[in-house]
């Protein structure tokens, strides 16, 4: 593809060590968002470990900028920059199941492990080595590339917004922070959360399933009055892949309801324990309140195309629309929930938004929008997105080809943005899991592309 395959290839090789060395160091800092300080918006290690990012770069002769510690970035060259390559030093929280400490990252059976390996750390990494390749190797750029990183990706990207309000990205932009071969479609995003009163002496008594708004609740409790656990055993017996039990608390039956959970952008691949429930105490004898039958009639278990709500819709580029109950409360007379709608791009958010509140309407339920979000596209027959198809089958071997997500990456609003990267299809490199990973030989195949990617796009 270009004349510069083979010293790239060997540069990287070389600088394995380096790159490891790097990521191991970044790893280190525990930048998930913290308390505010001055230039600290998401905390004091998050700072730090961008002051350190920044450090490097500047090591290497790139300029640097930083914006109040909200973002910074890194010019390779003194050319306008054209490209932009946009990383994230920002993690998640740790959790727990870590064979390891998740922030002394060690390389085992060819993984380095830890907090931030593969989301986003390892690919900054593999993009600032891959400009330094090009740097070093003196290969000619007719336009600049510039290397934005930011540390809240993970909760909300206020970075983005405030970096955007300082200057402009680049003409393209891509980021390491999705998967190969190329996503240029996502889906828009909405949240509504809804609440109605419970009519006086029903039978349920309190009923609590899901935490986060984004997730395919695997679990659901409810208190029951009027019925028993022979009862309820019976009504779960034609509601499959999700495990019921029932007890006797005094005067009222304790039932739980266990399902699996996902991402509420892929809901098929989960069994809502929130909507299991629903369908139960339909079901059972006992009045268990008009509410619990309207959200039952709306989000039946199994369905997750929204057309029971009066939304579902599909185009041939960006899959059907989704939409997930994920999390609901009933206490003390009043019921409150949120549910997650992942739309095509041949919808936009008014419309989805007008008849999902729609559907909630004539029931004495309040709805309401919290989130919404339009769908992202980049034209997959653009010169810009065929280029970069180009570079990964030329480097790969690799068929490629684009693809559509009902998630958000960090160049969703972004006016031509694609991820580009950094896990390669089949892979499970446990993003946002115990022993978070990036393989040795990922690592450096990353480099190599994004390399071949900056004279592709910017060389001469």
């Amino acid at each position: 593809m270009n004349d510069y395959k083979k010293l790239i290839n060997d540069y990287i090789e070389e600088h394995t060590e380096d790159m490891i060395s790097f990521l191991k160091e970044l790893i280190s800092y525990r930048s998930v968002q913290g308390e505010a300080e001055e230039n600290a918006p998401f905390g004091k290690e998050n700072k730090e470990v961008l002051d350190r990012f920044i450090a490097e770069c500047e090591k290497f002769g790139f300029k640097t900028e930083n914006f109040q510690g909200y973002a910074a970035h890194a010019d390779m060259n003194e050319l306008a920059p054209k490209l932009g390559i946009l990383c994230h030093l920002d993690v998640v929280p740790e959790g727990t199941g870590w064979t390891g400490d998740p922030y002394k990252a060690e390389v085992r059976d060819g993984k380095v492990i830890g907090r931030g390996a593969i989301d986003d750390k390892g690919p900054a990494v593999m993009a600032l080595y891959a400009m330094k390749c090009i740097s070093d190797l003196k290969i000619p750029l007719k336009h600049g590339v510039r290397l934005i990183t930011g540390c809240n990706e993970e909760n909300g990207s206020e970075d983005m917004e405030y970096y955007r309000k300082k200057t402009e990205f680049p003409e393209l932009l891509v980021t390491p922070d999705g998967n190969y071969p190329l996503i240029n479609i996502e889906k828009g995003m909405l949240r509504c959360e809804f609440s109605a009163d419970m009519p006086e002496n029903c039978a349920l008594v309190s009923l609590h399933g899901g935490s986060v708004i984004n997730a395919v609740p695997d679990r659901c409790t409810a208190r029951v009055k009027d019925t028993s656990p022979e009862e309820i055993a019976e009504c779960a017996k034609g509601i499959e892949n999700v495990k019921f039990t029932a007890e006797t608390e005094g005067n009222l039956t304790v039932i739980t309801a266990e399902g699996s959970c996902a991402h509420a952008s892929t809901p098929e691949q989960g069994y809502n324990a929130v909507t299991a429930m629903l369908r139960l105490l339909d079901d059972i004898s006992a009045d268990t309140g008009v509410p619990v039958s309207v959200l039952n009639s709306m989000f039946p278990y199994g369905e997750t195309d929204g057309g029971s709500a009066g939304v579902k819709c599909s185009d041939d580029i960006s899959g059907e629309l989704t939409l997930v109950l994920s999390v609901i409360d009933i206490e003390n007379g009043s019921i409150s929930g949120k549910c997650d709608c992942r739309f095509p791009v041949s919808k936009t958010l008014s419309e989805i938004s007008e008849n999902l509140c729609g559907a909630f309407e004539g029931d004495n339920i309040d709805a309401q929008i919290i989130l919404g979000v339009e769908p992202h596209y980049v034209d997959s027959d653009s010169e810009f997105v065929r280029s970069l198809l180009a570079v990964y089958e030329d480097v790969t071997g690799n068929k490629g080809e684009c693809i559509a997500i009902g998630g958000g990456t960090y160049v969703h609003e972004t006016e031509n943005g694609v991820a580009f990267g950094a896990e390669f299809p089949g892979e499970d490199n446990h993003m946002h899991g115990a022993d978070e990973f990036i393989t040795v030989d990922s690592l450096k195949l990353n480099a190599k592309i994004y390399a071949n990617m900056i004279i592709a796009l910017a060389g001469k």
